[in-house]
Formats: C-alpha cells, structure tokens, sequence
C-alpha cells in the first residue's frame, strides 16, 4: 500500500488530469522509474498499477480489454504488462472518465483497439483537443454491454459523481468491478467539480455499488490498493460524516477559512494526502 501510494502521490498533481504528449522527453524522463505490477484476480481477470488510475484487464480466448490506459508515457510499459499476461494487442479499450491519468495511453492503443467510453468522455477529450484516434468511437449514456471472455462486461453511467462522464464496470460471473475515480482506497476522493463532479452525486453513486455488490466482490479502485466491500462502505461513510460536519459547521456561520484552520476531527487525519489534502476537501465540501 505504501508503496503504491507513493506513486499516486508522486505523480497525481493539479496536471494530472491533462493529456500528457507522448513526445516529451521530459514526461518520459517522469515515467523512467515507474513499473507497471499485475496482479491476477481471477484466472483472466487482472490489475494493473503503475502511475494514474489502476487498469483492468480482461484476457482470454476473445483477446485482451483493458479499463483505462494511465499516462501516455507507459504505454509501452503497459504494453509489455499485457504481452505477459497474453500474447497479443487489446482489441477493446474502456474508459472510466476523461481525466489524462486514466486516458493518456489511448492514442497508442487506438492503432489495435476500440475505444469505449461514455458521451461526456468524448466531449471533454475533444474539447481538451486530443488527437481525433484518441478519441472514443463507441459512446454511451447509461451503459454498454461487452460480451467478451466468457463474461457479460456490464459499463454503467449512474450520472454525475466524480466528473459527469463517468463509468462503473461490472463482470457480472467473476464479480469483480472496476470504479475508475468513483473511488480512491483509503483516502479522501476528487470530485472534479469544474467538470460535472458532485459531491452528493458521488455518494450517491458509491452507495448504489454498496447495494449491488456482495462480500466477496473484488473491487478496483481509481487509486489504492484491490478492495473490498466493507472498505468502500468505511470510505461512503467517511465522505457522508466529513460533509455532514462541514455543513453543520457552515450553517453555524463559520466561514471556510476558518474550518480550514480548525481542520477536521482527529478520525479522519489520515485521508488527507498529497493531491486532496485535508484543506482541499474541506473545500470540496464547502461549496
């Protein structure tokens, strides 16, 4: 966990959500030390963590799938990960948001791949003027079915939550799920609020999982280390609790630099990390 933080926290700054260019050296210089690691799930189902937001991968008789592609500088890198789990380019790419750290690999796996994602990923990647092969071709609005491996890949929009674009991916025989930014393990979330995020949406959207799910669910974070259903139900109260204290505090008449300066109850210290600091979400929250 520690060590995988340290990459979160290392390279997931204020330009992390922007497309980094596969032809800066100097990005490539930023990536040089970052390895990719697998970590099997199931017996064709893996994770994949490096820098950015973790991948999922589906690998079987069908081809290779992968949930979201990190930055474009370790596309080779994530290349070589999927060349050791199997042979072979990924036939279908599914992005669970827009954010660079999620979506910076597509144009390199666009020359193999199909690139999914839902209709608000395109909009905010065209608007970001990303090459066109980096764009998505196949969009949604509530969801998509991918019927692949042996399994029913079931894409899900529940509407606006840590940006407004953004999906939830569910095996549906392997249980396992992949939340993309809907959830970072073990510390306080992002919720982009410049870009359709919300804060009650986001809740909202991690309770609806809560209910779908079981105790031996596998889930993938965006960030953090593979989780379990009774560590996203500590995170969902974490994000209720800490926005119930900010806003009873609020209407009390304090004003948001004050509760900075107070900070929050002991409990939850240890959520603030390098990119959503106790401050930054105390003004998440705020407004």
């Amino acid at each position: 966990m520690k060590n995988q933080i340290a990459i979160i926290t290392t390279f997931v700054t204020a330009a992390s959500f922007a497309f980094i260019s596969p032809q800066s050296s100097a990005n490539e210089d930023r990536f040089a030390k970052v390895t990719i690691t697998t970590e099997p799930l199931t017996e064709s189902i893996y994770m994949l963590t490096g820098a950015g937001g973790n991948i999922g991968v589906s690998a079987g008789e069908d081809g290779i799938l992968i949930i979201d592609d990190q930055y474009a500088p370790l596309a080779d890198k994530i290349s070589k990960a999927l060349e050791a789990i199997q042979p072979g380019t990924p036939k279908y790419v599914i992005n669970t948001h827009h954010h660079g750290d999620h979506t910076g690999g597509n144009l390199h796996f666009s020359h193999g791949a199909t690139i999914m994602a839902h209709d608000n990923v395109r909009r905010h990647l065209h608007a970001d003027n990303q090459p066109k092969a980096a764009l998505p071709v196949v969009t949604y609005d509530k969801g998509i079915k991918v019927h692949f491996n042996g399994d029913t890949i079931d894409v899900q929009h529940f509407g606006t939550g840590h940006t407004d674009g953004d999906s939830l991916i569910f095996w549906q025989n392997a249980n396992v799920i992949h939340m993309g930014d809907q959830y970072f393990q073990g510390r306080f979330p992002y919720v982009d609020l410049g870009n359709g995020g919300n804060v009650n949406g986001y809740l909202a959207n991690v309770r609806k999982v809560i209910a779908m799910i079981d105790d031996n669910t596998k889930i993938i974070p965006g960030h953090g280390k593979l989780s379990t259903k009774a560590e996203l139900t500590i995170f969902a109260n974490m994000i209720e609790q800490t926005q119930a204290y900010v806003q009873q505090q609020k209407q009390q008449g304090k004003s948001v630099e004050e509760l900075v300066a107070e900070g929050l109850p002991a409990q939850w210290k240890d959520w603030s990390w390098a990119f959503i600091t106790e401050e930054k979400w105390i003004k998440t929250l705020y407004q």
